[in-house]
């Protein structure tokens, strides 16, 4: 996002305005503020996990998820966000949470849908995070599945460095019907960019997986195409895939290609684009929740799969 267009709103950087040019679809205006709206601080404090994006000491985002009991995130006041947890010393994006960081997030509660994102930058770290909010906006009820959670005691093992997939990994991304990614704006954006963490959903099976390279459809969103406007710009990306009923995380690190106009593809989609892993790890049993599926959402119903 870049500065102030007039109307308290922030407006799209030019990477983002060339991704809705390339798609087609100008969003016009976007209800991006630089600080939370009280909706926003009330629901991220109802949460009991918070989805991150962040960087690795090459420059590379990473995406992990935070938890903790409900209020573990809360806003003492619009501009600041207060999370009482970090990341577990197992996690490959442990070191990104520093002193003066860049970081996205999206609270997203699957009970309801809601789901709300944030950037901005780490400005304390004493045992957890305050996050000073740059960007803050709400996003709709697509393609997310319904669940509701309950306590379960994470398995502590060794943590997996995959370097590649293996079987385990591929089965659980193909069976998947939700994950999240992680971008980051070029460096030549400035202040006017940064760093997103997104949610994409869709039937099991929407996630194409050949070999180490995984096809993503792009079904039609709120048009603001701030993951494929960033990815534009920096072809890097960090995604993260949960096996909600063993509590195993898999995370990904990968470069994109993006195909506007694909010949073919799952029902509904309007873009594609494949993700080269270049790294992966697995946390087997480190999300601490049981979950017990709902439904799909509405829209999910519309879309197809490889």
């Amino acid at each position: 996002m870049s500065p102030l267009d007039g109307s308290g709103f922030l407006s799209f950087h030019q990477d983002e305005l060339a991704a809705q040019s390339l798609a087609g679809q100008g969003a016009g205006r976007a209800a991006i503020r630089p600080f939370m709206p009280d909706q926003h601080r009330a629901f991220f404090a109802l949460l009991p996990q918070l989805f991150t994006a962040t960087l690795d000491a090459r420059g590379w985002p990473m995406a992990s998820v935070l938890t903790g009991e409900k209020g573990f995130v809360h806003s003492p006041d619009p501009s600041t966000l207060r999370i009482s947890a970090l990341p577990a010393a197992d996690d490959p994006a442990a070191s990104g949470f520093i002193m003066g960081a860049e970081i996205g997030l999206i609270g997203l509660d699957f009970t309801t849908r809601r789901r709300n994102r944030a950037n901005g930058r780490v400005i304390a770290t004493d045992g957890g995070l305050i996050v000073r909010i740059a960007q803050s906006f709400g996003n709709c009820a697509q393609y997310i599945q319904s669940r509701t959670s309950g306590p379960r005691e994470p398995i502590r093992t060794s943590r997996e460095d995959l370097g590649a997939l293996d079987d385990d990994a591929r089965a659980l991304i193909a069976s998947a019907d939700t994950f999240f990614v992680a971008s980051r704006s070029r460096p030549e954006a400035g202040a006017d960019g940064g760093l997103d963490m997104s949610h994409r959903g869709g039937r099991p099976g929407f996630v194409g997986v050949l070999g180490d390279t995984l096809a993503i459809p792009d079904f039609r969103g709120n048009r603001f195409y701030n993951t494929l406007g960033n990815l534009l710009g920096d072809p890097r990306a960090g995604l993260i895939f949960i096996d909600f009923a063993a509590g195993d995380i898999l995370q990904i690190q990968g470069t994109v290609a993006i195909d506007w106009h694909p010949d073919g593809g799952p029902t509904g989609a309007e873009r594609l684009w494949r993700v080269k892993v270049e790294r992966a790890w697995r946390r087997r049993g480190a999300f601490p929740f049981t979950w017990t599926f709902g439904d799909y959402a509405p829209t999910t119903l519309r879309t197809g799969v490889w």
